[in-house]
């Protein structure tokens, strides 16, 4: 029997009947009844090709990957994490490997059956959210790995055998996501999916077979279609790519549509000023961050830098602690750590614990000034608050990255490269 038991009342979340976050006593009013949350997608990750992906210092297993997540969420729960996105087709691995490289598929051709163990992986993974009080957000597909598939049957075989086998698990801390970014090109090659009329079909299919387990669809950055919000049960968007004022309009053009359903943000991107926007609307959010937690292998507890300070932000937010991290530890030089390259390519970016505090970032390459990032996430070579193009780095190259605060303040930070 579930331990964990989400329901709705309106544009709010609660667990075993009451309000998420309820329990602690400094909760700030808006983040109650929100969930906020990580984008693990790539929990139940497997391959054809395990080697790729022995790198970062580790060696591949599926069975491993699944179990280190399950270790590390004690910790992400105390700083209020209360959802994770998962899987069935994983994520991209968006920085280093091509998305038709990724060969992670347990679907059959014509969808009617599914790999036994990433079954198994989902459902471990699953009880020990459950154990914990943590909702599973179980995503069925993903773009990338879309060609895999013999056509819109084997779409509506998909969705009506996962959304069965869900339904008749015993848990009740699910939400489903029938496709990530469900508009975003690579779709087009299955207009089930890709049009919103046939994503409209979707989720009310899979209501007949859900059992009242609430579902959703995101649509790409910054997109909400106005059909797929009236269909769902949760309004599942994403915000990665925003500024603070778009994520803000895209959260009231949500409630335009649909005014008394909750919202939830299940990808943004690591540029956790995007926190305020939420605490200010009452709106759950999801940390994406594409270098410490899709690509893989990955380190699933909250690593320092980006992790580190998004865990203390969300507990700040919701109101259960302030951050206790000193001063001078508030900005991290990452990206650069030993292990952390892909055949010598880095992603060098600065991680604060206040992001709004910083001005500008230079990087410099021995003593070069290479590039100046003028916004959030302060990454070199930004692209957008959650991408940034890599550099390939050698053995004694000297980085350094100066942080030019608001307040004047200019602070140092210096790495010399290891890749062997």
């Amino acid at each position: 029997m579930s331990k964990t038991n989400l329901t709705i009342e309106q544009q709010k979340f609660l667990i075993n009947g009451t309000l998420v976050y309820s329990e602690y006593p400094n909760v700030k009013p808006t983040m109650l009844g929100t969930l906020m949350n990580a984008r693990f997608i790539q929990a139940i990750f497997d391959t054809q090709d395990r080697g790729r992906f022995n790198r970062y210092g580790k060696t591949f297993d599926p069975d491993v990957n699944t179990e280190e997540l399950i270790e590390a969420l004690p910790e992400w729960y105390a700083s209020g994490l209360r959802a994770i996105t998962v899987g069935l087709q994983g994520g991209g691995n968006c920085f280093t490997v091509p998305g038709h490289l990724l060969q992670n598929n347990p679907y059959s051709a014509d969808g009617t059956t599914v790999c036994p163990k990433y079954l198994d992986r989902l459902l471990k993974l699953i009880k020990a959210c459950d154990d914990l009080g943590i909702i599973v957000i179980v995503s069925y597909f993903y773009a990338a790995n879309i060609s895999e598939l013999e056509g819109a049957q084997a779409v509506i075989n998909i969705v009506e055998g996962m959304t069965k086998f869900l339904a008749n698990s015993g848990f009740n801390n699910l939400i489903i996501e029938i496709a990530n970014e469900f508009n975003i090109a690579p779709f087009a090659k299955m207009p089930l999916i890709h049009e919103p009329q046939g994503m409209v079909a979707l989720i009310n299919f899979a209501k007949l077979h859900a059992n009242g387990i609430p579902i959703g669809c995101s649509g790409g950055g910054g997109f909400t279609n106005e059909e797929v919000c009236k269909a769902s049960d949760v309004v599942i968007i994403h915000g990665n790519g925003e500024s603070r004022s778009r994520l803000y309009n895209h959260i009231h053009l949500v409630r335009k549509y649909t005014p008394n359903k909750p919202i939830l943000i299940n990808e943004d991107s690591q540029a956790i000023g995007q926190l305020t926007v939420c605490e200010q609307e009452g709106v759950s959010w999801g940390y994406y961050n594409n270098m410490t937690k899709q690509e893989v292998p990955t380190y699933w507890g909250i690593t320092r830098g980006e992790d580190e300070f998004f865990a203390a932000r969300m507990a700040q937010t919701i109101g259960i602690m302030d951050p206790e991290i000193p001063e001078e530890d508030q900005l991290y030089f990452q990206g650069l750590e030993d292990h952390m390259h892909s055949n010598g390519t880095r992603f060098p970016r600065v991680a604060s614990l206040y992001p709004e505090k910083i001005n500008y970032v230079k990087f410099y390459e021995n003593g070069e000034l290479v590039y100046i990032c003028y916004d959030e996430s302060f990454t070199f070579n930004f692209r957008c608050n959650w991408q940034q193009d890599g550099v390939l780095t050698k053995d004694g190259d000297v980085w350094r990255a100066d942080v030019y605060l608001r307040d004047g303040e200019v602070r140092s930070f210096y790495h010399t490269i290891k890749n062997s």
